[in-house]
């Protein structure tokens, strides 16, 4: 029996060979210039993903791990502080807390949906451990922001910050405004998966504020305002010219590409429909990108498995909640409403393939698979 063509469950390759020629000069023009840190592949970058949100500064880094530590060092957070962030996440978002310095305490997501559940929040910092509460760390899970006007509400009130984690949300809208125009700062990585990726890692921290802006700058490159003179504490985390100039060439394509996923992930919304899955919400206030498509089902490890059988690859973002992670149970704070969503969430999802460049006909045969198995 002839096998299928796999279908992989994302494709960065393809979305490189699809603007090949343009990623290929680009690069070449970076090592003719002989500027292989920083310099003006980066800055360039930097100006236009800023633009692309509407903000005034962009501080390039090596990762989105580190976006997010930059920005909570730029904030002043650090030992004593505490930041609220969710469990349903990659696991980044809490590594990045402990790396600076601060403690995480996870809340849950809310009932049926990804996102921070405000509810949920609010009740723990009425019930938070000892610390300061400092900052409020809103994960746009999937593509799709958080109850950002709850979440800014309650950030208001208790005198918080708010660090969006937009790592997974390029081009994702919120009441009209770009996810990651809402915080004091946002966190964005360029992982070769994203909605936005380069050909190996990058992040980027972005913000309205120049004074958090200038001190995420110097923090990025060992404090120095000089060279070789630091002012202050700092790392080495910066983004390198090659990455930059890929993600130039790429940035303009985003809205297009963000357009076939969201064209993808309606053709699977209409053709799934009534089967016994959960199918992707999306907040009536809100452009959901669809980094990831996420169906959710109690028969998850079966479909997975028979879709597998048929050469289709499936993802599990993320099989265990952060809180039951070996090196983070028992000793990471929790928030007083536990963690039930999350631990529910973890057992059923499933992510389907999705990439811009994905044909109609192997999103029909992801389809058609997943009816057979409902039978």
């Amino acid at each position: 029996m002839i096998q299928p063509a796999p279908i992989p469950q994302t494709d960065p390759r393809a979305a490189y060979l699809a603007q090949k020629t343009e990623i290929d000069a680009a690069i070449m023009q970076v090592l003719e210039s002989g500027q292989y840190i920083l310099g003006r592949a980066v800055e360039q970058f930097e100006r236009e993903f800023a633009a692309n949100l509407g903000l005034a500064h962009g501080i390039g880094c090596a990762s989105g791990t580190d976006a997010l530590e930059l920005a909570l060092r730029a904030c002043g957070i650090g030992e004593g502080h505490l930041v609220f962030t969710v469990s349903h996440t990659a696991v980044a978002s809490v590594a990045a807390i402990e790396r600076a310095g601060a403690k995480p305490v996870l809340v849950d997501i809310e009932p049926g949906g990804f996102a921070m559940d405000p509810a949920a929040l609010d009740a723990a910092l009425r019930d938070a451990p000892p610390g300061r509460p400092a900052a409020i760390l809103p994960v746009h899970l999937y593509g799709e922001p958080a109850d950002l006007a709850a979440i800014g509400e309650i950030a208001r009130v208790q005198g918080l910050r708010v660090i969006e984690d937009c790592a997974q949300s390029h081009g994702a809208v919120y009441r009209r405004r770009p996810a990651g125009s809402f915080g004091d700062i946002a966190c964005f990585s360029f992982y070769p998966t994203k909605n936005l990726g380069a050909l190996g890692d990058a992040g980027i921290v972005a913000t309205a504020d120049a004074t958090l802006a200038e001190a995420a700058r110097e923090i990025r490159e060992y404090g120095w305002r000089e060279r070789y003179v630091s002012a202050r504490s700092g790392i080495n985390t910066r983004l390198d010219p090659i990455q930059a100039a890929v993600l130039s060439v790429k940035l303009p394509r985003l809205r297009a590409d963000n357009e076939r996923r969201q064209a993808i992930a309606a053709r699977y919304d209409e053709r799934l429909s009534g089967l016994p899955i959960g199918l992707p919400r999306r907040r009536a206030d809100t452009s959901h990108v669809f980094h990831q498509y996420v169906i959710r089902g109690k028969d998850r490890d079966r479909l997975r498995e028979h879709l597998r059988a048929g050469s289709i690859g499936t993802g599990i973002h993320y099989p265990m909640p952060v809180h039951l992670h070996p090196a983070y149970r028992s000793r990471v704070a929790l928030g007083p409403t536990g963690l039930r969503n999350s631990e529910k969430a973890a057992g059923e999802i499933l992510s389907l393939p999705i990439y811009p460049q994905l044909a109609d006909d192997a999103v029909d045969r992801v389809i058609a698979e997943i009816r057979k198995f409902f039978g």
